[in-house]
């Protein structure tokens, strides 16, 4: 699924027009990019976390010359998948009911400013 399927699906599923999804996922999206470029971690019950691992700097060979660079430290988001999801992509049954789940208050398609 790409970010276009993902504002069809969440405008589909919240009954609001595709410009009022797009504005949920960018939202969505930006808030989870600044939380992570300041260190913070996301944690999505049900689903996973998403971390920032600090990767310290190392000596490493250029494959083609064989010449020794320095590879400076780096940060990397990385994703650990929940044990929920970890069940659902395996196809327990316990998790197809949490997959099957509707929103509770879907976004009125009128705009009541819920957004």
């Amino acid at each position: 699924m790409n970010k276009a399927e993902l504002i069809t699906k969440v405008s589909e599923r919240a009954n609001v027009t595709q410009k009022v999804a797009k504005v949920i996922v960018d939202t969505l999206f930006n808030g989870m990019r600044e939380s992570l470029e300041k260190g913070e971690r996301i944690e999505i019950r049900g689903f996973g976390s998403f971390v920032v691992r600090n990767y310290g700097g190392y000596k490493g060979r250029n494959p083609k010359t064989g010449e020794i660079v320095e590879v400076p430290p780096k940060k990397l988001p990385f994703f650990k998948v929940g044990k929920e999801l970890k069940e659902m992509v395996n196809g327990t049954e316990a998790a197809a009911t949490l997959a099957n789940q509707t929103p509770v208050n879907p976004v009125n398609p009128e705009g009541s400013g819920n957004l």
